[in-house]
């Protein structure tokens, strides 16, 4: 048995889980899915359609198209977009999917050019912007900018960003990966949130806990050419309506639930500040998720991780990355179901034990 397999059974042996809606098992996705399912042929009708006229409504687009994975949607997105302007740029944060994630698909796929605009560390501001004199096709912002902790920027910046894209001849996309959980981080609608981008991803697997599987939403010409995309591309399968009702199944119960995930978020927060070694990014935390420093060596923490699993049955992370400082570690925390069934000061015990050891 590998490592990887032995912390897997470690992970699946305990009854609590302390991040998202916990466990990822099949029994619980199939659970997701209708018996009465109106299966789709190609993508065309049944649950596939349905779930895409609910995404355009909630999002207050004329379209939207269902794809399996949101680095399809995103490329399909901006090829369209690069198509139409006769342009080949993209601008990006430098943490952005498509810079860390994606192995260079947008230039090797697509034959774009991703050019990263600001400091890796901080949000993309006006400035940045304006020190870019090659006119690009499109700009992407993502909201909110997960590798940052979840932050959102002001929205009265991201207006000013979005007219200083379209003065340029720009179109815009929203990287919306986490746009429901940027919704109750604004105190906005998911409509009002799109509205002013031309193309919104949106996905289904991370917040609402679904099964694989995206939109992107548009106006309906935009939305027409990526579904030619998508066929390219391969992700056209014969029938796709698994994920798709397993994301409108989950869709209104777990957007609803935003707000409060918000609030518990913000009180786990509240609760670390007393725990010495701890630190929240950022705090309070503008969505429902948030990084965590660790001021303890990798190793350390890792014990702590087994033997909080192995003594008390709880998962709390297996993702637990490194930072310039060896003696210093973060970890992610997004809050979901299984995150409400842990008090602010449980949490805090929890991570004081991590720092301890």
């Amino acid at each position: 048995m590998t490592d990887d397999d032995d912390l897997s059974a470690l992970r699946d042996s305990c009854d609590r889980h302390l991040a998202g809606h916990g466990p990822v098992r099949a029994a619980d996705l199939l659970a997701t899915i209708p018996p009465d399912t109106e299966v789709d042929v190609y993508g065309a009708g049944g649950v596939v359609a349905a779930l895409e006229a609910e995404v355009a409504r909630l999002l207050g687009k004329p379209a939207a198209v269902f794809l399996p994975s949101g680095i399809m949607a995103q490329q399909a997105a901006l090829r369209v977009h690069a198509d139409r302007t006769a342009r080949r740029t993209v601008l990006f944060h430098p943490t952005c999917h498509l810079a860390l994630h994606e192995d260079g698909a947008l230039e090797r796929v697509q034959g774009l050019h991703g050019r990263t605009v600001g400091d890796p560390n901080r949000l993309i501001t006006l400035a940045d912007l304006q020190a870019v004199a090659e006119p690009p096709a499109a700009l992407l912002l993502e909201l909110p900018q997960r590798e940052l902790g979840g932050l959102l920027p002001e929205w009265d910046d991201v207006l000013e960003q979005i007219a200083w894209a379209r003065s340029r001849g720009a179109t815009v996309h929203c990287d919306g990966a986490r746009l429901w959980e940027a919704s109750a981080g604004y105190g906005r609608s998911p409509a009002e949130l799109a509205a002013p981008f031309d193309t919104v991803y949106v996905s289904f697997y991370k917040g609402i806990g679904a099964l694989a599987g995206c939109c992107l939403a548009g106006e309906e010409d935009v939305i027409a050419e990526v579904r030619e995309w998508r066929k390219r591309l391969g992700g056209t399968l014969y029938g796709l309506w698994p994920a798709a009702a397993s994301a409108l199944s989950l869709l209104p119960k777990r957007l609803a639930r935003m707000p409060e995930y918000l609030a518990h978020a913000r009180a786990i927060a509240a609760a670390l500040r007393d725990v010495d070694g701890v630190r929240v990014l950022p705090d309070p935390p503008q969505v429902p998720m948030m990084h965590v420093l660790l001021d303890a060596p990798a190793d350390q923490v890792q014990a702590a991780v087994r033997r909080i699993a192995e003594t008390r049955g709880i998962w709390t992370f297996r993702g637990i990355a490194t930072t310039q400082d060896p003696g210093a570690q973060r970890v992610e925390l997004s809050i979901g179901d299984a995150t409400l069934g842990f008090s602010p000061d449980e949490v805090a015990d929890l991570f004081r034990e991590l720092v301890t050891g």
